[in-house]
């Protein structure tokens, strides 16, 4: 499966073991204002095919998760979890061929009480 951002200067090749039925929005700081769901892959399934110099890398807070988008269009592409550094988390609306509409209504995730924040 290919994932692209707009301009077409980034494109990924994904095998996501569950496909598109992973797919999850997050609540956190972040992802509110993102707004993109995104599907589950894990670390050895994707592979940067095409632009991994025109990625740029956003971090936040304990710098943990990992947030790439295209420099030229800014589309974000994928992630690097914070949950389960294991796996990506890869922008729904990227997926060559798919439309995010006909996977309504995606879960929500609760970002704000993230895992990695609670003490004990």
């Amino acid at each position: 499966m290919r994932a692209s951002c707009h301009c077409g200067a980034v494109v990924l090749e994904i095998d996501p073991p569950e496909g598109l039925a992973s797919a999850r929005r997050c609540d956190c700081s972040f992802c509110r204002r993102r707004g993109a769901a995104a599907i589950t892959v894990p670390v050895g399934r994707l592979r940067v095919i095409r632009g991994a110099d025109n990625l740029t890398l956003y971090q936040w807070g304990t710098k943990t998760a990992r947030h790439y988008f295209c420099k030229t269009c800014g589309i974000y592409t994928h992630h690097r979890r914070r949950s389960d550094p294991n796996e990506y988390g890869v922008n729904l609306g990227t997926i060559e061929g798919g439309n995010p509409r006909d996977h309504e209504p995606v879960p929500w995730s609760d970002g704000v009480n993230h895992p990695c924040d609670r003490k004990g």
